[in-house]
């Protein structure tokens, strides 16, 4: 199993990676909905002004990072895929993560794009539970919900071009799969490193 982590814009290192030469792609882009602000979801609400901070979800990416993400990849499963229905063919398969919960002020489900022509799979999994993680970027996926997408998917390279706080990474590590990680923002870049390195050092623990 070998990590391989890349601080940097991922159109720019996507554009030399070969045609279906990864796997698959399991991420969640910026959905361009003003996380950190919109809903009421401020530090003058109670929210912790670390973690919801910058304006790194103020736009969505361009159409030409879904065209490379899906030139490079045979499995794509893209978290949010319903804000970016407009960049994506249409499919079979959809993914659906049920927080368990409803009339939250946040979404009762989230759902993910894949590039399969297959049934469509709900994952069920509570808000709670997720946070119990330990959140450390404000849309954190669920370790769980990672892993859960890894087995749809066929090969063993990985590429999680928004990798955010890397929790597609310690699903990796923690699945036996090859992980290649990028992201932009250096604060989220050294947070993903950690955890994964963490989650190399627990896999390597005696039991």
């Amino acid at each position: 199993m070998t990590v391989e982590l890349h601080l940097g814009d991922c159109l720019d290192i996507m554009r030399n990676i070969p045609d279906k030469s990864i796997d698959a792609v399991i991420t969640d882009p910026p959905y361009g909905i003003d996380h950190i602000h919109a809903g009421g979801r401020s530090s003058n609400n109670g929210w912790s002004e670390a973690l919801y901070s910058g304006n790194w979800d103020k736009e969505r990416p361009r159409k030409e990072y879904f065209d490379e993400i899906i030139r490079v990849s045979k499995t794509t499963i893209i978290w949010g895929g319903n804000y970016f229905s407009d960049y994506l063919p249409p499919k079979m398969r959809w993914l659906v993560w049920d927080k368990g919960q409803r009339n939250f002020s946040l979404a009762d489900f989230e759902m993910a794009w894949t590039n399969q022509n297959k049934a469509s799979r709900i994952f069920e999994y509570s808000r709670a539970l997720a946070n119990k993680q330990g959140k450390v970027h404000p849309t954190q996926k669920p370790t769980e919900l990672m892993k859960w997408c890894i087995e749809f998917v066929e090969g063993d390279t990985i590429l999680d071009p928004f990798m955010g706080s890397g929790t597609t990474g310690v699903a990796c590590v923690q699945t036996g799969r090859n992980f290649i990680g990028i992201e932009i923002d250096e604060g989220y870049f050294k947070i993903a490193e950690k955890r994964i390195h963490d989650a190399q050092q627990q896999m390597r623990l005696p039991i």
